[in-house]
């Protein structure tokens, strides 16, 4: 059995913040500090040799596949197939590309959904300008993604949760039936490490990217990591052939040979401090079961969920109560950006997500019911009193 209590006791939280905003950057947990210190004194003594003989004697240079393995345990991947390093951004490019390049011949749609987030799309339209030759991104809304499954389609790339209304995809699923229709996938987990279960394995998903800042407490700017199904990995093709994607990148050759397996997914020098903290981030998941997680976080964002619809008629929910969700509730109200400055007034963060969407994250590892329910009180005044309507409330700020 989980004991939440001392799971949240491993996170700084400021005292009187109900902290229900970890979908987007998720708490700095107690242990980074000290371990960015740690490398810090290793830089400061080490020098050049850190590249060997840091991180506790292992070497940096090792980081980004030591920890794919443990970011590997939470999104059901076998050993040596995650690896970590860059932004999300360019590992949905990577990953792109290379699917592309599997891709059956005569195929050239890339499909997708209208819940997906916009750099995917960005990056998907960025690479199709760059490889002209009839490729096209379709786009359809997220229940026709099954029935969109054609012959054309060379690539299903999908984000598993909706950053605006929760949804989320079935894996398993959909991958099975791109796989009997000869499409490759491209998962974005970037709203799934460490918010539910997944098992890419099992799935037998193609590529899978995310991220390391929201649910897995990495900090931010926290390095991203990219999947790769074991049997492809020595046949695929990196788009983007890094230096430390190289079969030997201390050789110099002039031309790129690249590495074995998941090591020709690297990309750019390993960002060392994000990275100490990223693994110091990671030991707090060290004995989490993501059922646990799973079930819990079902239960706190029903508990949000029914007291908002009790108390707050005047919010309507993003989503339907009976298709399955992640780790989130969303709201739809006219004035969402000025009820979420409202709330953080008061001490309660969530975010907006235009163009009326009120959006909240339930992370087991710090949130209970406490919280949960004093959210409901909060949020609840705050639509009694209409105490959003003030003009500071409506200025936006460049982040919402």
């Amino acid at each position: 059995m989980m004991d939440w209590q001392a799971l949240r006791d491993r996170f700084v939280l400021p005292d009187g913040v109900i902290y229900l905003d970890g979908n987007s950057l998720g708490p700095m947990p107690m242990g980074v500090p000290a371990a960015m210190e740690r490398v810090l004194g290793e830089w400061s003594g080490l020098l050049i040799r850190g590249w060997n003989a840091g991180a506790g004697g292992e070497g940096w240079m090792g980081w980004p596949t030591r920890l794919g393995d443990r970011i590997g345990r939470l999104i059901g991947a076998a050993s040596g197939s995650v690896t970590c390093g860059d932004t999300l951004s360019i590992r949905v490019y990577q990953a792109l590309a290379s699917a592309i390049h599997m891709a059956g011949d005569g195929r050239r749609v890339i499909l997708s959904d209208s819940g997906n987030f916009p750099t995917d799309l960005y990056m998907a339209e960025g690479l199709i300008a760059t490889l002209g030759d009839g490729w096209t991104l379709r786009v359809v809304a997220p229940e026709n993604v099954a029935d969109a499954l054609t012959e054309e389609v060379a690539v299903l790339m999908l984000t598993t949760v909706d950053y605006r209304t929760g949804r989320l995809h079935d894996i398993a699923g959909l991958d099975r039936r791109a796989k009997a229709a000869g499409i490759v996938t491209v998962w974005d987990l970037a709203h799934s490490a460490g918010a539910h279960e997944v098992d890419l394995a099992g799935a037998g998903a193609d590529f899978a990217v995310g991220c390391t800042y929201k649910y897995l407490n990495a900090g931010p700017g926290a390095p991203a990591f990219v999947y790769v199904r074991p049997d492809l990995q020595d046949a695929v093709r990196p788009a983007l052939s890094g230096w430390l994607g190289h079969a030997a990148p201390f050789a110099f050759d002039l031309d790129y040979r690249p590495g074995a397996g998941i090591e020709r997914m690297r990309v750019g020098t390993p960002p060392v401090l994000q990275l100490a903290a990223l693994n110091a981030a990671l030991d707090v998941w060290d004995g989490v079961d993501m059922a646990a997680i799973r079930a819990r976080s079902l239960g706190l964002s029903a508990r949000f969920a029914e007291g908002v619809a009790t108390r707050c008629p005047d919010l309507v929910p993003a989503l339907a109560v009976d298709v399955p969700r992640g780790s989130q509730v969303s709201l739809r109200h006219p004035e969402g950006y000025a009820i979420v400055q409202a709330l953080i007034a008061r001490g309660v963060i969530g975010d907006f997500r235009a163009p009326d969407i009120l959006r909240f994250g339930f992370t087991p590892l710090f949130i209970g019911e406490t919280e949960v329910d004093a959210a409901v009180d909060h949020l609840a005044a705050i639509m009694d009193q209409r105490a959003w309507d003030r003009p500071e409330f409506h200025a936006r700020q460049a982040v919402t």
